[in-house]
């Protein structure tokens, strides 16, 4: 059930709605806009989050919380991407998941495990890569960092979003301006193979007063039509970001529950 999701589950993507306002947007250049929200979301200090993602069959829900400063962000989340219910955190550049019981290789039945996409154990090799993506996807400094390497805004709209008022920007990034820096899904290689075919995919963003982040869309549908999906197919994820300045619990699992691994 785990392997089969992996490829499909790890095309991350993020939605929306508006409103009307006539006040015009502050920011009409991307990268302003970028480093605006990074400062804002730093000076948040931490959120709750939700995803949703609908990437063709795939539909999964996610929920955490998560804590920004200036060296990075750690945060905690479980979601259903891979079928069963699956806790992840990531903090202090390491990413730790909670394995379901029946998947446990590990004798000492310990619950977590260090995941890397360059570990040599059965499952950094299987999902490493795709659940560092999966994680650092609901970061909002990594898609800002996103933004302000790749985006140009399109167009903007004063609106509401919940009841706050927003900035509700639309954006363009160029895949290939993105470096290292790609959404959760593609490595550098199918980038290399869709060279020519995908120029660009779309990205919504909500953004309150204080320059913190609402609701981020990620929309890879162009990508996926460029990789030979049908016509229409959709691959969206949509994130929002609430509770700013509450509590959270992002601390690394205790040392004595997280599994050794080879190698």
């Amino acid at each position: 059930m785990w392997r089969p999701a992996v490829a499909l589950a790890c095309v991350l993507l993020l939605g929306a709605c508006a409103g009307d306002d006539d006040t015009p947007p502050a920011m009409t250049d991307a990268k302003a806009l970028a480093d605006a929200v990074r400062t804002g979301t730093i000076a948040g200090r931490s959120a709750k989050f939700g995803t949703d993602v609908n990437a063709g069959a795939v539909k999964s829900k996610g929920q955490g919380q998560a804590r920004f400063a200036e060296d990075g962000t750690a945060l905690a989340m479980t979601t259903d991407v891979l079928g069963d219910p699956l806790e992840l955190r990531l903090t202090q550049g390491k990413l730790f998941a909670k394995v379901p019981e029946g998947s446990r290789g590990d004798e000492s039945g310990k619950p977590w495990i260090a995941v890397s996409p360059d570990g040599t154990d059965q499952f950094s090799q299987v999902l490493g890569g795709s659940l560092g993506q999966l994680a650092g996807q609901n970061d909002p400094l990594r898609t800002v960092g996103q933004l302000r390497a790749a985006g140009a805004i399109t167009t903007a709209e004063r609106v509401e979003l919940d009841g706050t008022s927003v900035e509700h920007y639309w954006l363009k990034l160029d895949l290939e301006k993105l470096g290292g820096q790609l959404p959760a899904g593609l490595s550098a290689e199918a980038v290399a193979q869709l060279r020519g075919k995908a120029g660009a995919f779309g990205m919504e963003l909500w953004v309150d007063d204080a320059n913190r982040p609402r609701q981020i869309v990620l929309d890879l549908s162009p990508i996926l039509t460029a990789a030979g999906a049908p016509d229409g197919a959709s691959a969206r994820i949509t994130t929002r970001y609430t509770d700013w300045g509450s509590a959270v619990d992002v601390e690394p699992p205790p040392v004595e529950q997280v599994a050794t691994t080879p190698g």
